[in-house]
């Protein structure tokens, strides 16, 4: 029996019977969700469990800690022993282990004065409570928090705060689905075929729905912009196989509530005027990919960090168990990796897949490996009345 926890069952049992009346049982259906947010809803409620076998969800790499290269992450690393410094960054990222084995969270073990912050604007507090030491953000994320790090920028540069050095590492969606879907070696490592792409929520309430008509037009891939509920879900998968089965892509923007073709244009406007396009940027798993990460603008250079601190690194050593990039890329579940849930838990992950709460494989561990506390998520289910029984 599955357990599947939804809070309009009956909603999303009509949704699962209109997908399998859809489905065409000679044929397979690829649909990559790109955000790790996906992922983790697709896991969490069981959706996967419910749709027919003719469906494959393919994990895309959007996760930005997961997406970092080891060779940023050493840079972190590195950044973080700096004298006289206070290093800053979000939570997940002190997780993710170097080269070297060793996290950020080892450093603040070994008493380096490295903060977990929950907003880039903490730093602003930090530096004016240590205006001796040099505060260290090292910015990361999609489009999603890139106007947050715009607006750090902006209120230090006004309030002339010279203490705070940003490291800008922001990536953009759309040039790496181009990526996936127009890379010739992404083709000789035998990608997975892709039929549609369940577009981020969350990114497109910044950037908008319009980038992705380019991918219908262009590679004839339908997309379908997906809130994170059971039912956002179920309804972009839906209009996708449908879609898929006419032969004649279309865009469709299932969060209508949040998501407008033109986006937040206030945000976009702030991050045009605080950063530029790098002309390359290395994925982790996805190789370089050119114009897919933003860098500081000139008028804010001074407080660029990676033009303040040159360090010079090591060669990179990724773990030769690890198939973080497999992942990624849509080659690999999960957990068919041969340290999944073992030498690579939570606890002592090996690489980033395992860290971040959006990472594929932080997903298939909490949600894929829960049979022994199953009795207790039953009972609590029925008492919150929100059960589907399977």
């Amino acid at each position: 029996m599955k357990t599947l926890a939804f809070f309009q069952k009956d909603k999303v049992r009509n949704l699962v019977q209109r997908i399998q009346n859809e489905v065409q049982k000679d044929r397979k259906y690829y649909i990559m969700e790109f955000c790790g947010g996906h992922t983790h809803s697709l896991l969490k409620y069981g959706i996967i469990d419910l749709l027919p076998k003719e469906i494959e969800m393919v994990h895309g790499p959007g996760c930005p800690v997961c997406v970092l290269p080891i060779e940023r992450i050493d840079y972190a690393l590195e950044l973080a022993k700096i004298p006289n410094s206070i290093f800053c960054s979000y939570g997940d990222l002190l997780r993710v282990p170097g080269s070297n084995r060793k996290s950020l969270l080892h450093l603040r073990s070994e008493g380096y004065d490295i903060r977990m912050v929950y907003s880039c604007l903490e730093t602003i507090k930090i530096a004016k409570e240590n205006p001796k030491k040099e505060i260290i953000f090292f910015a990361l994320g999609f489009e999603t928090t890139t106007p947050q790090t715009a607006v750090l920028l902006k209120t230090i540069e006004q309030d002339n705060i010279r203490n705070i050095s940003v490291i800008c590492n922001h990536v953009l969606t759309p040039s790496a689905i181009q990526h996936i879907l127009n890379s010739p070696e992404l083709r000789e490592m035998n990608s997975v075929p892709i039929d549609a792409f369940i577009g981020p929520g969350h990114v497109s309430t910044i950037i908008g729905y319009e980038p992705y008509e380019y991918f219908v037009e262009e590679f004839q891939k339908p997309v379908a912009i997906s809130g994170f509920e059971p039912e956002d879900l179920l309804l972009s998968i839906l209009y996708l196989v449908r879609n898929i089965n006419k032969k004649n892509p279309i865009l469709i923007n299932e969060l209508s509530r949040a998501v407008t073709k033109e986006g937040n244009i206030i945000a976009k406007k702030l991050v045009s005027e605080v950063f530029e396009l790098r002309k390359e940027f290395k994925w982790r798993g996805l190789g370089t990919i050119p114009y897919s990460a933003l860098q500081i603008q000139e008028l804010y250079s001074q407080f660029d960090g990676e033009a303040k601190f040159k360090i010079e690194l090591s060669k990179p050593k990724e773990n030769k168990a690890c198939i973080c990039g497999h992942v990624l890329r849509g080659l690999k579940k999960p957990n068919e990796c041969p340290i999944f849930g073992t030498a690579c838990t939570p606890e002592n992950p090996i690489g980033s897949c395992m860290v971040s709460s959006e990472g594929a494989c932080a997903a298939y561990y909490l949600y894929k490996n829960f049979e022994q506390t199953n009795e207790i998520y039953i009972q609590e289910s029925y008492q919150k009345n929100i059960i589907i029984n399977r």
